[in-house]
């Protein structure tokens, strides 16, 4: 049976979709730790991987066991992956989807009672260019400027930055073409109700805003906190299927 463990802060869970709803809005990953095991995840909110990636580096000395054992496989897992990873619903109901887990076993190392409950730490690299987003989770006995280090199994996973907002369209936008600025801030709000549905850089300049309702919505582009701001109102949202373009001059 899986715990309802809530150091996980899963509940309650309408606080636990607020935040990650807010967390959708800039694309943003998750980092946590605590004193227990390392993991990667993917967050879900109206379905498996709409919301944030999420690393938990594990402590370098963890005191307070924790495992990862799920009485039954995960949905949907990479080929040759752990039983104990894919889609999951917690203990308390979220979704999840498990990437890796620094599960506690014996490591072979002394003093066993450190070693033997995965200690170790975590690192992310950012890629700007690519906007990828690298998890790297490290045992506490190894050095990873080593050429052999290896990581705990399942580690170093790869995400890209679209994939903290995975959830799916209804409907799109004009693409947006920009000229006289590389990579900028593209803001989506929605008229209806004036929230902003998200806000993005965008790699290069060219890019196809996803929305998830019909309606009009207000597109801001360029830097923000500088006079090179654009605004467009009133753009309408189109089926996937129909393109339009909207031109954008700096």
């Amino acid at each position: 049976k899986k715990a309802a463990d809530a150091d996980s802060d899963g509940w309650p869970q309408t606080g636990r979709n607020k935040a990650l709803r807010e967390m959708q809005r800039g694309f943003a990953f998750h980092i946590s730790g605590d004193q227990h095991l390392g993991s990667t995840v993917q967050y879900g909110v109206e379905d498996w991987n709409d919301a944030a990636y999420a690393l938990c580096v594990p402590s370098i000395a963890n005191l307070w066991p924790r495992r990862w054992w799920p009485p039954e496989p995960g949905r949907n897992r990479k080929p040759n992956s752990p039983a104990y990873t894919g889609e999951f619903k917690d203990g308390f109901g979220n979704r999840i989807t498990v990437h890796a887990v620094s599960n506690p076993g014996e490591s072979g190392y002394q003093p066993a009672a450190l070693y033997d409950r995965a200690p170790g730490y975590g690192i992310v690299r950012v890629n700007r260019l690519t906007r990828q987003i690298t998890f790297e989770v490290w045992p506490r006995w190894v050095d990873p400027s080593q050429p052999a280090a290896k990581q705990y199994p399942g580690w170093p996973i790869t995400a890209d930055q679209a994939e903290n907002y995975g959830r799916k369209a209804v409907a799109y936008l004009p693409t947006i073409k920009v000229s006289g600025m590389a990579n900028p801030v593209v803001q989506i709000v929605d008229e209806e109700n004036g929230e902003i549905v998200y806000t993005l850089r965008i790699r290069g300049t060219e890019f196809r805003p996803k929305v998830f309702k019909d309606g009009t919505y207000t597109v801001k582009v360029g830097e923000p906190g500088t006079e090179r701001m654009k605004t467009l109102k009133n753009v309408r949202a189109l089926p996937e299927s129909e393109t339009s373009r909207v031109e954008v001059v700096f």
